[in-house]
């Protein structure tokens, strides 16, 4: 009941429909995804867990399932600096 009233409360929010979006509350995934496709926002579930929204498209199915084959082939330094930036995104953002 909880998630759904999240959801509920993100969508009168910011107007989105969560279904034309991937939500992952994993950071290391989140930061894979947003090399290639841009974070769209961040919801605040709760003050000590958040999930990263990417708009869906038909690659980005693929990439996820790349990552977690570990078949997915990123430079280092820009995925340690994709990490940084996210973190610094959602500890910067106000609710």
């Amino acid at each position: 009941m909880r998630t759904r009233l999240a959801q509920n409360d993100m969508e009168s929010r910011t107007n989105i429909k969560l279904t034309d979006y991937y939500a992952t509350s994993d950071l290391s995934l989140a930061a894979a995804i947003a090399l290639f496709f841009p974070l769209e926002a961040v919801d605040r579930i709760n003050p000590s867990k958040s999930q990263f929204l990417f708009k869906r498209n038909e690659h980005l199915d693929q990439l996820i399932e790349n990552f977690w084959r570990n078949e997915l082939t990123v430079e280092p330094q820009a995925y340690f600096n994709q990490i940084k930036a996210i973190k610094s995104r959602l500890y910067t953002e106000k609710y």
